[in-house]
């Protein structure tokens, strides 16, 4: 590194200098949404290049301080100087905290989540099950991370509640075997979205069906679009990627490790036995790791499964009804809040029922709730800013900005780095669908008007939107599988970037290989 970039580094990387950046920043905020809000030219649906500054000057700062709550809410703020909103808490946080979709959130990844690991702390559920687990098919660090990877695949209903439910079940097993914690939010993280796009037994093929009917006349009906996107499972490339470098990052055979920091996290639990870098900040608190199982209680492995059996039995079991018996494939029986809530309720009926107190149970439930406090704070301003970047009008900034670019030859790269930057400046994936498939399936169908071609493009999007989301540090998968595995953040969305580009970079060469040889 040369003397001029050791300057920067150490300049720019000075707490005090931070501070004073950030103090002169929110002035210089300040003064501009007092002469300038409402002041910034609209073009269209957007406000030109001025609706990509919220999540990226938010994402920046998240990068640059390591500190994401302020960075999200500098964001926010931004936003509302841009729209000409300068209340944002009538204009952004409350429409946004105030969702169902908020308060699903906060009932089932959160409290329920939470409460479940308070109360396995106080069952010993999870280390029960860890050691039984250990004595079957885990023998150190690399068949840990092999179980990791495994449980990600079984539990692959979608992003959210795949990150909750692997990492709140592998994280006792792979803590004993000395895995970091960076490695095991990657594993988790990795095997959570892409899993749900390759095993679609879930609802995300009726999400993008909905998304897709009446594009072209190949998509008339719903079941057209769901049928699609099974037929394109084969050609989804990143997903596929990403699961097998999953695979073999697990069992510790990847030729080379990309990025120095997720060598160095490796190499320090090993040898220290330090599942965190010193100076971090995880997200999952002392309430959820610390056990504190009653001297009269003996722990069981029904203290584990008997709540996961909940879980996935009703979230799963009606799906499968529905769909495959009653053939209701337009509208399956989807009962995920349910299933959390019940297994919390299992977890304590079983606890009370084996001699706990019920104070003792409660308490469990308490402080699982209290350790997930910052995951609520971060989310919060998370969806919130997504508001901000729909208010502003980012996603249709980016969509312009690259809709002219119609080479057959790198169209579908084109579609998948462009889904990237959106879901990774918003923080979602499906968010991703609703404005680029619009936009992406006419502009394949007029550029070559071929099904193969078409699920090429298909593919992409589905693709590019789940490596944003899986990277963005203001995503809800990001975040809580840095929860569920109580890894800090940014120390999990710097180690797993690297990982998650080569899988999409191999993606993309993929892509313009199979236009080149058969389109």
């Amino acid at each position: 590194m040369s003397d001029q970039s050791n300057y920067l580094a150490e300049t720019f990387g000075n707490p005090e200098t931070r501070r004073k950046i950030y103090v002169g920043g929110f002035f210089a905020l300040v003064i501009a949404g007092i002469f300038f809000a409402g002041n910034f030219p609209e073009q269209g649906d957007h406000y030109g290049v001025w609706s990509i500054m919220p999540p990226l000057v938010a994402i920046v700062l998240a990068f640059w301080t390591r500190e994401v709550v302020s960075a999200l809410f500098i964001g926010i703020c931004l936003g509302g100087v841009i729209a000409g909103n300068l209340n944002i808490v009538e204009g952004f946080l409350i429409p946004s905290i105030g969702t169902e979709s908020f308060a699903v959130i906060l009932l089932v990844y959160l409290w329920a989540l939470g409460g479940l690991i308070g109360i396995w702390t106080r069952t010993g559920g999870a280390e029960k099950f860890a050691v039984w687990a250990s004595g079957l098919m885990v023998r150190g660090p690399r068949s840990a991370k092999f179980f990791t990877w495994l449980m990600g695949l079984v539990f692959h209903q979608g992003g959210t509640i795949s990150t909750v439910l692997t990492g709140a079940t592998v994280r006792p097993v792979a803590d004993k075997h000395k895995v970091s914690h960076e490695e095991l939010s990657y594993m988790v993280d990795s095997t959570a979205s892409p899993a749900a796009t390759i095993i679609p037994f879930n609802v995300w093929p009726f999400y993008v069906g909905g998304l897709v009917i009446g594009t072209i006349p190949l998509f008339e009906t719903l079941q057209d679009g769901v049928n699609f996107f099974f037929s394109a499972i084969l050609f989804n490339f990143y997903a596929m990627f990403a699961i097998l470098i999953t695979l073999l990052f697990a069992w510790e055979k990847l030729p080379w490790v990309p990025g120095k920091k997720m060598r160095a996290a490796t190499k320090r639990a090993r040898e220290t036995g330090e599942l965190d870098r010193k100076g971090a900040t995880p997200m999952a608190a002392d309430e959820l790791t610390d056990r504190k199982v009653p001297e009269n209680y003996n722990p069981g492995l029904i203290d584990f499964f008997g709540p996961i059996g909940a879980l996935l039995g009703v979230a799963i079991i009606p799906y499968l009804v529905t769909y495959f018996i009653m053939g209701r494939t337009d509208d399956p029986t989807l009962m995920i809040a349910e299933a959390f809530v019940l297994a919390v309720l299992v977890g304590i009926g079983i606890a009370l029922a084996k001699g706990m107190e019920l104070q003792e149970a409660i308490d469990g439930f308490i402080d699982g709730c209290k350790g997930v406090t910052i995951g609520a704070v971060i989310l919060a301003l998370a969806v919130s800013l997504k508001e901000v970047a729909d208010a502003v009008g980012t996603a249709a900034y980016v969509v312009e900005l690259v809709g002219d670019i119609v080479a057959p030859f790198a169209l579908p790269g084109i579609l998948m780095i462009l889904c990237m930057l959106i879901a990774f400046s918003t923080g979602t994936s499906w968010g991703t669908y609703a404005v680029v498939f619009p936009v992406a399936i006419p502009l394949a169908w007029a550029v070559v008007p071929d099904p193969f071609f078409l699920t090429l493009c298909f593919s992409a999007v589905i693709g590019g939107a789940v490596f944003g989301d899986q990277c963005s540090p203001i995503s809800d998968t990001t975040i809580l599988s840095s929860l569920a595995t109580g890894c800090d953040l940014m120390d999990h969305v710097t180690t797993q970037f690297p990982l998650a580009i080569m899988a999409g970079v191999l993606a993309m060469i993929s892509y313009a290989m199979m236009v080149v040889f058969f389109v």
